[in-house]
């Protein structure tokens, strides 16, 4: 993110859309915003017991999902309302966040087990 705020080519469609502060302050700015905060808390939760098992996993990463989606809509709805926000910045990606956050649920249960296994 601080690439991208030093104007560095590192969001998509970066050229079209302006680039730095500009392309933050943007509709994807919360989605940006989001990512981070998501990442500190997944981050410091998996340390812990959390991806121990399924429900574990599957509770983590949903965490991380909806705050992604929260703070993005929160942004998108200063400039949109809530309704809009909703409608285009959560509903449609519920469905392929699902598969996304059920593939790496899957990854994680599969690759604790290989690792105990070496």
């Amino acid at each position: 993110m601080l690439e991208g705020a030093c104007g560095l080519p590192v969001f998509a469609g970066t050229p079209a859309t302006g680039s730095g502060l500009a392309y933050i302050a943007g509709p994807t700015g919360g989605y940006l915003a989001g990512y981070l905060v998501a990442a500190v808390l997944v981050g410091s939760l998996a340390e812990g017991r959390w991806t121990r098992s399924i429900v574990g996993t599957t509770a983590l990463l949903l965490m991380g999902e909806l705050t992604i989606l929260s703070l993005g809509c929160a942004w998108l709805a200063l400039s949109y309302g809530w309704e809009q926000a909703l409608v285009l910045g959560f509903g449609r990606f519920l469905i392929g966040d699902a598969v996304k956050l059920a593939l790496a649920v899957i990854t994680v249960a599969y690759s604790r087990k290989f690792t105990a296994r070496g």
